[in-house]
């Protein structure tokens, strides 16, 4: 991939997507829960904020929010993450939310036998409005200039008008040169009042051909690209199987315009309890994180998100696919260990698990 250098841009990530708060009843249930602690989080965003607050790049994000106090508790979010805010679109309020609305996602963490679970109330959110035309993406990618551009499947299921954009701005990045990643990020709750798979696949066949980094995990692929591969959903190991660099293989020899295909992969063993490992596909090549068996899960929501920004930082940095998918899979791996959809870590932790470090006591 031919990165621009920091010194021709503005920005090193520049994420499109929705960024919604997240009410989070920590141990308990969403419907028993008296208090919610917020938190921001978003598919596109977080890896953006991952970008900025471990690995330390400029970063910025396109979105839309309310003008009310709901939506600049949002930005005082955004703000504290260091995500510039100067290509946010503000949108006016009527006064009870029949458009324009502030998207908000109540998510429980889930333990032992029970499961994470998420109830989002994101309909007519400011973000599912945009539409092309809004945004004037010469002028970022053009004038002010940007290294790395990402944005995902989530964003591109909330309309029509945000898979189109989604489009327009791939075409713009292209045309001046910025590298371009996209997480199908199959969410099946968002296609299914639309037409379920098969306007997943319909959308996001549309959208292949504009990227240059692929991400996403063997459901992914199967939802949204329809590389329908047996045995790939029974285990971990199964994962790592000659089938599932199949499916890779056909994946790049569908859309040529692949120069990097990545995937976590994740076995839950139970909600607290997962084996987690990454695989990059590079110049033919597969690259495959260490593996880490019986992983403790404290909040898993985020963990591919900063799989992804682990990933797009090692890349930034100049280093090769084998320390991407090490940056990747540390990186997810620790933002499991605190709560909320954001990482916490630093880049010396990061680095530390990448080369093997264990977790004593470091003081």
């Amino acid at each position: 991939m031919n990165i621009k250098e920091p010194q021709e841009c503005a920005w090193d990530i520049l994420s499109l997507g929705e960024v919604m708060l997240r009410l989070d009843p920590g141990e308990g249930r969403i419907r028993t829960a008296r208090s919610f602690r917020v938190w921001e989080g978003g598919g596109e965003y977080n890896v953006a904020r991952g970008l900025r607050r471990c690995f330390g790049q400029r970063a910025t994000v396109v979105t839309a929010i309310p003008d009310t106090d709901v939506g600049h508790l949002l930005e005082d979010f955004i703000l504290q993450g260091g995500v510039d805010l100067s290509h946010v679109l503000w949108r006016g309020y009527d006064g009870i939310g029949r458009r324009s609305r502030q998207a908000l996602n109540f998510t429980e963490r889930g333990f032992g036998v029970r499961g994470a679970r998420g109830v989002s109330d994101r309909a007519h959110s400011a973000a599912s409005e945009l539409r092309p035309g809004e945004v004037d993406w010469d002028a970022i990618f053009g004038d002010e200039g940007v290294r790395w551009f990402h944005t995902g499947g989530i964003f591109a299921a909330l309309s029509e008008t945000t898979a189109d954009l989604v489009i327009e701005a791939m075409e713009a990045a292209r045309r001046h040169g910025t590298i371009v990643s996209y997480d199908l990020n199959y969410r099946p709750s968002l296609w299914r009042a639309i037409g379920g798979k098969e306007k997943a696949r319909a959308v996001n066949r549309r959208i292949a051909p504009l990227v240059d980094v692929m991400i996403g995990n063997e459901e992914d692929f199967t939802a949204c690209l329809g590389f329908e591969v047996p045995g790939v959903d029974s285990g971990l190991t199964a994962l790592k199987s000659e089938s599932f660099a199949r499916m890779i293989e056909r994946a790049v020899s569908e859309y040529t315009n692949f120069s990097v295909v990545a995937t976590t992969l994740r076995d839950v063993v139970t909600a607290s309890v997962n084996h987690w490992s990454a695989i990059v596909w590079q110049d033919g090549a597969f690259h495959t994180a260490a593996e880490r068996r019986n992983l403790e899960i404290l909040d898993r929501v985020g963990g591919g998100d900063s799989f992804a920004s682990g990933l797009i930082y090692a890349y930034l940095a100049g280093k090769g696919a084998a320390d991407a998918v090490e940056f990747g899979a540390a990186h997810g791996a620790l933002a499991m260990t605190t709560p909320g959809d954001t990482s916490m870590v630093t880049l010396a932790e990061v680095e530390k698990l990448a080369a093997g470090g264990s977790a004593r006591v470091d003081r």
